[in-house]
Formats: C-alpha cells, structure tokens, sequence
C-alpha cells in the first residue's frame, strides 16, 4: 500500500498553512462550513495559494444540499477559479428525486476542462448510490469519491465503505475512495484494513469546530496515526 492520502479543509489561508506545516498532503478549500462548505471567494483561492505549495481541490457549491442553486453562475466562478490558477475541483449535484444531474456535472467540468476532480457526498444522500456510481463512470477528470458510506457518517457507513472497496477496479468503481465525514480516529484502521487509503477530515483538527481555526498540532496528530496505522497494516 502506498501512502496513505491525508487532505484538510480549510477556509482560510490561515487553515492552509497550518495544515500544510502539520503534513497534510492535499486541501479541500470551501468556504461557509455553516452551510457544509461552500465555494470560496476567488480572492481567498489566490490568497490560500500564494500561502501554500501544496495540492488544492476547490469546491463548487453555491447553496444548502446538493441542488445547484444558480448554475451558470457557479460555472462562471469555476471559469474564474480556473482562471486564477486553480487545477483541482470538488463538485456532485444531485436532482430532487436524488438521482445525480449528470447534465449540471457536466456544465460544470465544461468550465474546468482538464482538471482533476472528487464526486463529494452527494452520493451519500442519492436514492442510489449504486446508481450514482455507474452515471458518473468514465466522466473526464474524476479520480476520487469522497464518502462516508452513509448520510449518517463513517460510523453508519463502514460496511459500505467495505463493500465498496471490494469492488476496486470494477465499473463504476474506479475512482479513488477518500473517506470523510464524521471520520475519527478510532475508523482508520479497519478502513486501512480494508485497503481504504485516503482520509479527510475537517472538524477534528480544530481545537473548538469551526470558529476556530486549524491546529498544526492536531493535523500532525492525524498524520502519524495515519501513517504509523498503515505502516503496520503493510
């Protein structure tokens, strides 16, 4: 197993830069975590990057839930995001009936063509998730799915995530699972166990939730729990 992928969130060039100094491989920026993590502003994208040198994937999302709120609007902010340097994205959009909207994925990577991009945990509040999968397989760009196997969090989802890395490889489960959402500390090792290899994780490297802003500290905390855990799962 090769090292296992840690990211961070963070909202601020503060947050990137303390999650890069406690070894975070890779960001998530997002931005009004009150409404689950929004799109940032493109001034604070230029601002975390020029903080930072290491990998960002930048959300697209404009309201509460998984419905696109304004879509060409959204799809300009990615155009200008992209513009401003941004290279990697996180996005998923589900319609009322909670199957995907493959038609506003698709509006959306039009405006960052050629980037790499995570499906995020709108496939764990579809209908189908099975379903999702299979729609979104083979879409330019996607390389990871961001999950917690429930809507519930890890805690619900872990024979989910179980079964589901069993089907590494197969149609529709190509792309890299990155866990996140509800993720503690106590999950890392029955997920590695399961050749799970990629971490996320936002609220439990704030010393005080999400007022308060990223603990170097609990980020290096995270780090060695995940890399001693998969040093001994090898």
């Amino acid at each position: 197993m090769s090292r296992p992928i840690f990211e961070v969130i963070a909202t601020s060039a503060q947050d990137a830069v303390a999650a890069a100094a406690g070894g975070a491989d890779r960001l998530e920026l997002a931005g009004d975590m009150a409404a689950d993590g929004l799109t940032p502003s493109v001034e604070e994208f230029a601002r975390i990057r020029s903080a930072v040198h290491i990998p960002l994937r930048v959300m697209l999302r404009d309201g509460d839930g998984f419905l696109p709120r304004d879509l060409g609007a959204l799809a300009e902010t990615a155009q200008a995001l992209r513009a401003e340097g941004a290279e990697e994205f996180v996005l998923g959009f589900l319609t009322p009936q909670g199957a995907v909207d493959l038609d506003a994925v698709r509006t959306v990577l039009t405006a960052i063509d050629g980037c790499s991009w995570t499906f995020h945990r709108a496939l764990d509040n579809a209908a189908d998730r099975e379903a999702v999968r299979a729609a979104i397989d083979g879409l330019p760009g996607l390389d990871t799915v961001l999950t917690a196997g429930s809507p519930a969090g890890v805690a619900d989802g872990l024979d989910v995530l179980a079964a589901e890395a069993k089907r590494a490889g197969q149609p529709g489960y190509g792309p890299k699972i990155l866990v996140g959402g509800g993720l503690k500390s106590q999950h890392v090792r029955g997920l590695l166990a399961q050749g799970i290899d990629g971490f996320h994780v936002g609220g439990m490297v704030r010393s005080g939730g999400w007022d308060t802003p990223v603990d170097t500290g609990l980020v290096q905390e995270w780090r060695r729990l995940v890399d001693s855990e998969a040093h001994a799962a090898a």
